[in-house]
């Protein structure tokens, strides 16, 4: 199988335990109201393993520009031209498999032109529904346009990738680094599985993914000091009704969830509106990089399968080949000819 460039790795098993049917409309429910299950100490209930494999892209593509709505025959027409790019060649992630199909590609291949990608084999089949994109706010389902600040920061660090991709690992990416994904994280791929364990005083949300335990305190505590940043921010989380409200600020300077400034403040918000659907909504603010906020909401599937390992990788594997690999053609660049 051709490899991205961090190597991982994951089980057939784990694959096929998070396979989900193709959905139809995620938000349809039955006419009676859900109630929402209590724990044993009294707050909504929404442990369990709940998984993202929503075909739908983060952003609205041009095709759809006119549509916060598909047509039933419209999602019938696009999941089997998307089943068709998922069955062989690359794997297609977040956006990737949209973006393709309605450009009409008849097979898949990586969006990586320099390494290659894993194939679509290790990848679970996505669901597919009538929205156009996840984002919900603005309404043209697009995130808004960046500062002028923010697009010189995005023009330094191009600049920087370009001048030195692998001088160490501080110039790759943090996944890359088996380090983290970081949070917000829409996108649908490999091993987008999370599991949410409660107690009366924190909720933990486990993304299994490089192992990003997130313990939110839901006991009024209040935020870390701004000199203490982290790679995930610091979460403060409080129960409104049946839905958990989760503010997050205080991102490490070397995170960067879509080009965001250390002042990003994150605000989410999860309510199971069904015994196996979790409505989860997550706005950004970042005067210092988008002109306005900006809202994305994901439907997260339960699963009754357990959440399996994802191993990022032992040793570091793909980090020694893509240093190695590049002191090497850095070798033939110079020597003569």
């Amino acid at each position: 199988m051709t490899m991205m460039r961090g190597v991982y790795v994951c089980s057939l098993v784990g694959i096929a335990c998070m396979t989900l049917a193709a959905a139809g409309q995620s938000n349809s429910q039955s006419s009676a109201p859900y109630k929402v299950p209590k724990t044993s100490f009294g707050q909504p209930d929404l442990e369990g393993v709940w998984s993202n494999n929503s075909a739908t892209p983060l952003q609205r593509p041009a095709a759809w520009a006119d549509k916060e709505f598909l047509t039933d025959a419209e999602v019938a027409r696009v999941q089997q031209a998307a089943r068709q790019l998922e069955q062989d060649g690359d794997a297609l992630f977040g956006d990737e498999l949209i973006v393709d199909t309605l450009q009409g590609h008849t097979e898949s291949k990586s969006h990586d032109t320099e390494t290659g990608n894993y194939n679509a084999f290790w990848l679970p089949a996505r669901d597919f529904e009538r929205r156009t994109s996840l984002i919900i706010e603005p309404p043209n389902g697009r995130i808004p346009p960046e500062t002028p600040e923010a697009q010189k920061r995005r023009a330094a660090v191009a600049e920087q990738r370009r001048l030195h991709p692998a001088d160490g690992p501080e110039n790759r990416g943090l996944s890359e680094r088996c380090i983290t994904f970081g949070v917000p994280r829409f996108q649908a791929a490999y091993s987008s599985v999370y599991q949410i364990v409660q107690s009366p005083t924190a909720v933990v949300f486990n993304m299994e993914t490089i192992h990003d335990a997130r313990v939110i305190p839901v006991d009024g505590r209040p935020h870390l000091p701004d000199q203490i940043p982290q790679w995930l921010g610091n979460s403060r989380g409080r129960w409104e009704g049946d839905t958990l409200v989760v503010e997050t600020k205080g991102f490490s300077s070397k995170s960067n969830f879509q080009g965001s400034s250390t002042g990003l403040r994150l605000v989410e918000r999860f309510t199971r509106i069904g015994r196996d659907t979790l409505q989860y909504d997550a706005t950004m603010s970042d005067p210092a990089t988008w002109t306005k906020p900006w809202t994305a909401r994901l439907y997260f599937k339960r699963t009754d399968e357990p959440l399996l390992e994802y191993a990022c990788h032992e040793g570091n594997v793909g980090m020694y080949g893509i240093l190695s690999g590049a002191r090497k053609l850095e070798a033939q660049a110079t020597s003569p000819r």
